[in-house]
């Protein structure tokens, strides 16, 4: 007979820590990323998985972006606002003590989550090196800081490949403001406090479109999106404008996402989020679940 046994589930190369080792919105309106994280150590900011086979999925219902992923993550780990607070505080500018607040939001009388955020524009270029400087210079945990890293670095050979240079001389505009090192930084000690044994994430939904950037109008998907869509399941919506934002896309990718259909799971925790945009004619938001896989053992 079949028994439902509450156990990891073998999901493949998502990204999992075991003890001490990895398992691997927005520069031009959008973000970019790079090598793998760096071998750290134990943090006791990191904790071991809540339960064995804890799984984390996302189902980009409407689109996804980085301060989505925010809100999603806070909610999945139970952050309230004060520790959201405390841990911006963590990357160590000035400029975003006090600039995130995780708020309610109603999309068509639907009540969901949002993360608004608050910061001075600036229109500094940082390469790849000046991030790492400052990841580097930061108070994150190290594995945090490690897929931070990894995060940026994913976008900046993108935006090499892009603009045909090497990753190390691309410079962030929009995408190396602080919006993009709050998205990043955050949702990286969010995701390590976590600890899941694996993400799942839907298809991604992409529509038509133009954005406005320093290059002038590009179309939809960005040219660095399309870039790390490589390998990756996407679904058309009967839309206009930018559904993922670089910064999501590679949050995806540099946390080791698998693209799939709902896991079999017993959920503990569930959000639904929303962006800062309503797409016209579908449905918006995110959904955020938390829980433990289930697999059948046959006896």
């Amino acid at each position: 007979m079949w028994l439902n046994v509450e156990r990891p589930l073998e999901l493949g190369p998502a990204l999992v820590l075991h003890g001490d080792h990895e398992h691997d919105d927005h520069g031009h309106d959008h973000d970019h990323h790079g090598p793998a994280p760096r071998a750290r150590g134990r943090h006791p900011h990191l904790r071991k998985p809540q339960a064995p086979g804890d799984i984390l999925v996302i189902r980009p219902v409407g689109g996804l972006s980085g301060d989505m992923f925010l809100a999603g993550l806070s909610r999945m780990a139970e952050v309230d606002q004060a520790e959201l607070t405390r841990l911006a505080q963590g990357i160590g500018l000035p400029a975003i003590e006090g600039s995130v607040s995780l708020e309610q939001r109603a999309v068509a009388e639907v009540n969901g989550w949002t993360c608004r955020v608050n910061l001075p524009h600036e229109h500094a270029h940082r390469s790849l090196s000046d991030i790492r400087a400052i990841i580097a210079g930061s108070g994150l945990p190290e594995r945090a800081a490690g897929l931070a890293e990894a995060t940026f670095s994913l976008l900046a050979a993108a935006e090499g490949r892009v603009h045909g240079r090497p990753a190390e001389s691309v410079t962030f505009h929009e995408v190396g403001a602080l919006d993009s090192i709050l998205d990043i930084c955050l949702a990286a000690m969010l995701f390590t406090r976590l600890n899941p044994a694996a993400l799942v994430c839907g298809p991604l939904p992409l529509c038509d479109g133009t954005i406005h950037c320093s290059h002038g109008l590009l179309p939809t998907p960005a040219p660095a999106v399309l870039e790390l869509l490589a390998d990756v399941p996407v679904r058309g919506i009967p839309s206009q404008g930018e559904t993922v934002t670089p910064t999501a896309i590679a949050l995806l990718k540099g946390f080791g996402a698998q693209f799939g259909d709902w896991p079999e799971m017993t959920i503990r925790r569930q959000a639904l989020v929303y962006g800062t945009r309503e797409l016209p004619g579908v449905p918006n938001g995110a959904i955020f679940a938390w829980g433990q896989a289930a697999v059948m053992s046959r006896i």
